[in-house]
């Protein structure tokens, strides 16, 4: 025996939360959401410095990894997504950035209609619950609060003094007016707590009568029936099960989930799919391909005194300690992320907008795979530079017809040599900052690239020996008017009825920042529109 709902929605991520809620706020419609981790329920979840516990935890993180980069020395690229209510909202670094005013124009200049900054601006407004207070740019009382951070650090406010000194605006708000400048990171947070979109959206919807939750509920194909979706298979500990969709079927798996359960259906490329052993029922060869990520280096320096979190990474007791002040008081070094501060700026003069962002971490890592993290045993920060319009793209493609099994993830990195030249620049930028009078008392030397890495060749491999990708993949699942989208700008899948994505996929191209804000965005702007065509 088969459910039937009005909606059925697959991913219960960033914007499959918002997507489910929204659409059963209103009473009329049934809907089913769709999970295939547990419940957000892990305590590392909720400490916003708890991130770095969920880097490689498989309970609620996918885990996957890329195909090893050719322009990257062979190396795979680590890519952590959340399988857990909530998504990669529950496992990130939480920083709140909506990307650049342009970003979205541009979109609209690709024949978008509908998604140019002033039409999305509504929607993240909509969203937002701004602890500063409601201005031309911002909201309140939406269901995701976005707070200044909880105390401060010394070496953040001595980076964003010497980003000054090196000539770039102090900005107090990176999400307002403008983007370019350096100053301090707003976070997805709410009473020292992170503001996952299962606790924002789908907490308050949960009590519905008319809204289910399946968690441990792993979607295996969308059901096309004459050309239109009518449900969707899904697996449980339980067994195979199905549900009917009298109206929709949304996808919100991410962008390597979302093109992989397409595929998975039989809607994408008809020769790949045949290859896997799928009968192909749309070809649509656009899916899976225009795959891009922002790229990043770390550069580290050792830092003069014991502030930073390798302290208490180094530490039993100190971590004890931190714990102990987290769960009963909700302060101390678990109540922040430890990216305090960042800069928005240009590689050259060229650009039309900032093209590097600059994340600063208050600790060093030795390590970072998906074994996990590891610091280094001293006091150190990190800088770094995010390369925000790579022009390399890449492909999800299925590794088998195993619905189980991991997509096939290439991101081709480095391919393009503007890439190249970025990165070589942003590295320059970084040290530039690096050698200001304000960072002089906590800037005990560069510990990595270092003095090896000082010609532009010495830094091109460097980059291509240790960069890894920002983990902000989008464009998937990519939003058009031509052959090469799969979905039309009011999210529905081309040559497939009642079939919409909303997720990070359908993003035509990057947004200048972290793509979080954005798909919370996305998910609100799509239930908006299937509520329209609804009524």
């Amino acid at each position: 025996m088969s459910e039937e709902f009005d909606f059925i929605v697959s991913g219960a991520g960033s914007a499959g939360c918002v997507v489910a809620a929204r659409l059963s706020e209103n009473g009329k419609y049934t809907v089913l959401l769709l999970e295939a981790g547990p419940a957000d329920t892990a305590f590392w979840i909720k400490p916003p410095m708890g991130y770095p516990m969920l880097f490689s935890n498989p309970k609620v993180n996918w885990m996957f990894e890329s195909e090893p980069e050719a322009q990257l020395n062979g190396r795979r690229m680590y890519q952590p997504r959340g399988k857990v209510l909530g998504g990669t909202s529950s496992i990130n670094g939480m920083l709140y950035i909506r990307g650049h005013a342009r970003d979205y124009d541009h979109w609209r200049q690709l024949g978008c209609e509908g998604w140019s900054f002033a039409d999305v601006l509504p929607f993240f407004r909509k969203s937002e619950d701004q602890q500063r207070g409601p201005n031309a740019y911002h909201g309140t009382g939406g269901p995701l609060t976005v707070s200044d951070q909880p105390g401060s650090s010394k070496v953040a406010n001595a980076i964003v003094a010497a980003a000054q000194e090196a000539g770039i605006p102090y900005n107090p708000d990176f999400n307002g007016a403008e983007q370019e400048g350096t100053g301090f990171f707003q976070t997805t947070t709410r009473g020292n707590r992170r503001w996952n979109t299962s606790q924002a959206y789908l907490k308050p919807a949960r009590g519905r009568a008319n809204l289910k939750v399946a968690t441990g509920a792993h979607a295996t194909r969308v059901l096309i029936e004459n050309g239109r979706a009518a449900g969707i298979e899904y697996r449980t500990k339980a067994g195979l099960q199905t549900a009917r969709a009298r109206r929709e079927v949304i996808v919100s798996g991410g962008a390597f989930g979302s093109p992989q359960l397409l595929q998975l259906s039989g809607i994408g490329p008809a020769a790949h799919l045949r290859e896997r052993g799928i009968a192909p029922l749309v070809d649509l060869p656009a899916v899976g391909e225009n795959l891009m990520d922002h790229f990043y280096i770390s550069l580290m320096f050792r830092c003069t005194q014991p502030i930073t979190i390798n302290e208490l990474a180094n530490s039993p007791l100190r971590q004890l300690k931190a714990g102990i002040d987290y769960v009963l008081f909700k302060r101390g070094p678990l109540a922040s992320n430890g990216i305090f501060a960042g800069i928005f700026t240009r590689t050259d003069e060229r650009q039309d907008r900032p093209n590097l962002q600059v994340n600063t971490n208050i600790w060093t890592v030795q390590s970072r795979t998906a074994a996990g993290m590891k610091a280094h045993p001293f006091p150190g920060f990190t800088m770094s530079p995010v390369h925000l319009n790579p022009r390399a793209t890449g492909t999800v493609r299925l590794r088998s017809a195993d619905p189980f099994a991991d997509p096939e993830i290439r991101q081709n990195f480095l391919t393009e040599r503007t890439d190249v030249e970025a990165m070589i620049a942003a590295i320059k930028v970084v040290r530039g900052v690096a050698a200001q009078p304000a960072l002089a008392p906590y800037n005990a030397g560069e510990i990595s690239p270092g003095a090896d890495a000082r010609s532009d060749d010495e830094i091109e491999a460097y980059v291509r020996a240790n960069a890894i990708a920002n983990l902000h993949p989008v464009g998937s699942c990519r939003m058009g008017v031509g052959q090469d989208a799969v979905v039309d700008p009011r999210l529905r899948v081309r040559g497939v009825k009642g079939l919409r994505v909303a997720d990070a996929s359908i993003m035509p191209s990057l947004p200048a920042g972290n793509t979080n804000a954005p798909s919370i965005m996305i998910g609100e702007k799509c239930a908006a529109m299937i509520l329209e065509d609804a009524r």
